[in-house]
């Protein structure tokens, strides 16, 4: 990981309205924003991305949205396009197992979104995971190197993309997976990339997402493969979250 630096992202998903968002923000700012050697990510819903997006403006904390549109313009009611992110956000989550598993997002939807994340300038965190049928059965390797695999297929921008494996299971349980199944999964990741672009191998910076925490962190990040963390509720604590940038940098 010397060679990388680390990420700490926080999806906030559907559990703020635009007061809070900014109450959040500011206290992550106050806290965070002196913490050098990481990259520091916030993801609020799209209502708040304007007013968080002014109010960190300068900083060195970055701001993400939680989808993308794949299409550039047209009759697409209640959609985003990438070009109306651009100036708001740096980053966009794409493929999360909950836009796969609530909304039907196929890795088609997933490959296309990446893309035109890239192509806007935005720098996509691609998102893949097993639920816990699948990790039972002892496919959980196999049915994730396909799953990112098809996510890629003919993605071409490394230099923009971030990876994240979330564990279904792990997923808002407090279960989280053990440092040994991160990093044996985030290898696997590695090595999806490495099959289709060895030179990004190295460069990709690929995450682990579940149930991550101020008490698990430091154990993850000893890990050779995971390049921080992709946050869901703990994100939306800016004391917790805080610790949780600052175990990856340094102030």
């Amino acid at each position: 990981m010397a060679l990388r630096t680390p990420v700490i992202a926080g999806n906030w998903k559907m559990n703020t309205d635009i007061e809070s968002d900014l109450e959040l923000a500011r206290g992550i700012l106050e806290q965070s924003d002196a913490v050098i050697g990481v990259e520091k990510i916030v993801c609020p819903p799209f209502v708040a991305l304007a007013s968080v997006s002014e109010l960190l403006r300068g900083s060195s904390i970055h701001v993400g949205a939680q989808n993308v549109s794949a299409n550039e313009n047209g009759a697409y009611t209640g959609e985003i396009s990438a070009a109306m992110l651009k100036g708001l956000t740096s980053h966009v989550i794409v493929g999360h197992s909950e836009r796969r598993a609530l909304y039907g997002e196929t890795s088609g939807d997933v490959t296309a979104k990446a893309a035109a994340a890239a192509s806007s300038g935005l720098r996509p965190i691609l998102c893949v995971g097993e639920a816990l049928e699948v990790r039972q059965t002892g496919n959980a390797e196999s049915f994730v190197a396909d799953q990112l695999e098809s996510s890629l297929a003919g993605y071409s921008d490394w230099d923009a993309l971030i990876v994240a494996y979330e564990p279904v299971w792990a997923i808002g349980t407090g279960e989280a997976a053990t440092s040994d199944q991160a990093q044996e999964m985030t290898a696997v990741c590695r090595g999806v990339i490495q099959n289709l672009a060895a030179g990004a191998a190295d460069s990709v910076r690929v995450l682990y997402g579940g149930s991550v925490n101020s008490g698990n962190i430091a154990e993850l990040l000893e890990q050779s493969d995971i390049d921080g963390a992709l946050v869901g509720e703990a994100s939306l604590k800016a004391d917790e979250f805080s610790r949780l940038i600052a175990a990856a940098g340094t102030v």
